[in-house]
């Protein structure tokens, strides 16, 4: 039988190297602070004792989640994209195979992968969450988008009061409660300062919601969050909130979108009539801190959704053409196929390794952010953890949007790679890699498209945040072979501080807006580069990796500043003139 944990060698790599590395993020430190130094297990008898005894109990779930991936989900995966989610009378259906992947990961215990024990859940880092993610995203994409929406509960945890605790999380954890992220609306789409949704209290205090939501993942679900508008008078982001409510309850399911892909996820317009929610902390932070807080976990488990996306096309790619005879011998042996299939596989390693480090970045600022909360309570200082959290956001604030980017674009080029090495027999629906194409579209679109996280990346770039962790890695000692792509990183370095320089000094900001897209590539080559370079380190394997990424991205960081110096983009300045009838 397979198992998608354990038949993915690159992703036991990286778990198994999880213990050695603190790049971004320490998950000795990040496990013992989410343990209470592990005193947790005199509370609970199945609490970990010690880091390796953690680290044994999450191989043990994830080969759960691989076994479940392989063996039961996968194989529902084309009914449940021709079934498809189903509406009548206002009732949303999802697809049977969806229903029995839900109740089999509820009865596995999965459903509550990162909320505290003490509601049910197993309390799991946020990186381990993210390997069943990519696990399950690998089986059936669309399953992600309901597996995937933990983080809503767990937003209810961090922000939410105790008695909203008690009455959500436990049926998160069992499976009866699935939960949406409701934020788009008709005219606020990326500009979620423009929402109009209106909350409202009553002489009691009762808070309502009415309004329209569009776009909104699993809208169906039993458990909703929602920004709302709860200033009168206000039209930014100041006049926001965020509540939660109950699905079905004064709330109406318009419709659901007839989509390209990832059918098996209901996308609904909903109707909140009058409808009776919640407040989630404090009125007017909805937006300015609570979404902003989602964000980071919405953007890590869509680029988690495109990894296993991309594993599955570049899985299918490489058996059809080891399988696919023509001119008396397999496709595979072909130079101008097997080149493709090496670049598949070498961007899939290199964006994996991006992956997890963001994901520690991301488990490394909430724990701090835990930590100093604690220590508020205790009445013990923190200004030394304060300092320590502000790099950790820094930090968050780049890599998660710069990882979505990388990520949702590579899945995109790797699923139509795996089509076009089927050939015309990709383009049925007959074979899995059509649906994969479908698919793959949407991550570099949703939970913000791929200029959004330009946008949201470039001033962590201009401000070289990385200089410290550059400079390291620029004094580290390489061993002889790596020791010429320790070079070309530098050439690389000095391209961005060039192409930097040449940017600022033009003093125009729509200049800057332009040319930040090719920034923040220029970036994403130095972190990834040298994040594969310890690696090589580490792993002879990963030396043909580090060659091939780091030798490609240097003629690609040529192409970057040759866009960015060459006038290419002065043409800009006329666009009106270009794009007018």
């Amino acid at each position: 039988m397979s198992n998608y944990f354990l038949d993915n060698k690159d992703l036991l790599f990286h778990f198994d190297g999880f213990s050695r590395r603190d790049d971004f993020g320490d998950m000795r430190s990040i496990v013992a602070t989410a343990e209470d130094a592990y005193g947790q297990a005199k509370e609970f008898n199945y609490a970990p004792v010690n880091f390796d005894d953690a680290m044994e109990n999450y191989a043990k779930v994830l080969e759960v989640v691989g076994d479940l991936a392989a063996n039961r989900i996968a194989p529902r995966t084309a009914g449940v994209d021709h079934e498809g989610a189903t509406i009548h009378d206002g009732i949303v259906s999802y697809a049977k195979g969806t229903q029995d992947n839900l109740r089999e990961l509820a009865q596995a215990d999965l459903m509550g992968m990162v909320l505290p024990r003490k509601y049910g859940g197993l309390n799991f880092p946020f990186t381990i969450y993210m390997m069943a993610v990519e696990v399950v995203s690998r089986a059936d994409a669309s399953l992600m988008n309901l597996f995937g929406l933990q983080d809503i509960a767990d937003t209810i945890r961090k922000f939410g009061n105790e008695r909203q605790r008690q009455e959500f999380l436990p049926k998160f954890c069992t499976g009866e409660y699935t939960g949406a992220m409701a934020l788009t609306e008709p005219d606020a789409g990326s500009d979620l300062q423009s929402i109009k949704l209106q909350a409202y209290q009553d002489n009691e205090g009762q808070w309502y919601l009415r309004g329209v939501k569009r776009f909104i993942t699993n809208g169906s679900g039993d458990v909703l969050l929602v920004l709302a508008r709860s200033e009168p008078g206000t039209k930014d982001g100041r006049g926001l909130s965020m509540f939660v409510c109950h699905g079905g309850n004064n709330l109406k399911v318009r419709r659901i979108e007839n989509k390209l892909g990832i059918h098996g996820s209901p996308t609904c317009e909903l109707q909140f009539n009058d409808t009776p929610a919640q407040l989630v902390g404090s009125r007017k932070f909805g937006l300015i801190k609570y979404v902003l807080d989602l964000m980071y976990r919405a953007r890590m488990g869509v680029s988690a959704q495109a990894l296993g996306i991309s594993q599955a096309a570049y899985e299918e790619a490489l058996q059809y053409a080891k399988d696919r005879v023509q001119f008396g011998r397999s496709i595979y042996s072909l130079p101008a196929v097997s080149n493709i299939l090496v670049d598949m596989r070498v961007t899939l390693e290199v964006n994996r390794s991006l992956f997890y480090a963001a994901a520690l970045s991301v488990d490394r600022k909430e724990k701090l952010e835990e930590s100093i909360e604690e220590l508020k309570e205790q009445g013990k200082p923190f200004a030394e953890q304060m300092a320590d959290l502000k790099q950790a956001v820094k930090v968050a604030n780049l890599l998660t949007p710069v990882t979505k980017y990388v990520l949702t674009e590579s899945a995109n080029r790797i699923a139509y790679d795996a089509l076009q090495i089927h050939g015309g027999t990709g383009y049925m629906k007959e074979f899995r890699v059509e649906r994969l194409a479908r698919d793959a579209r949407i991550t570099n679109i949703y939970e913000g498209t791929s200029q959004m996280q330009i946008v949201a990346a470039s001033g962590q770039v201009v401000n070289d945040i990385l200089k410290d962790y550059f400079d390291k890695k620029e004094a580290d000692e390489y061993p002889g072979g790596l020791i010429p792509l320790a070079n070309c990183l530098k050439e690389i370095r000095q391209i961005f501080y060039e192409s930097l320089k040449y940017v600022i000094e033009k003093k125009d900001s729509s200049f800057q807006d332009v040319a930040s897209k090719d920034l923040v590539e220029l970036y994403s080559y130095l972190i990834i580069g040298y994040l594969v370079m310890d690696e090589a380190k580490r792993d002879a394997r990963k030396v043909f990796i580090a060659n091939r990424y780091i030798l490609g991205a240097l003629a690609l960081a040529r192409k970057n500043t040759e866009s960015i110096k060459s006038g290419l983009y002065s043409d800009l300045l006329h666009a009106d003139e270009i794009l007018r009838d």
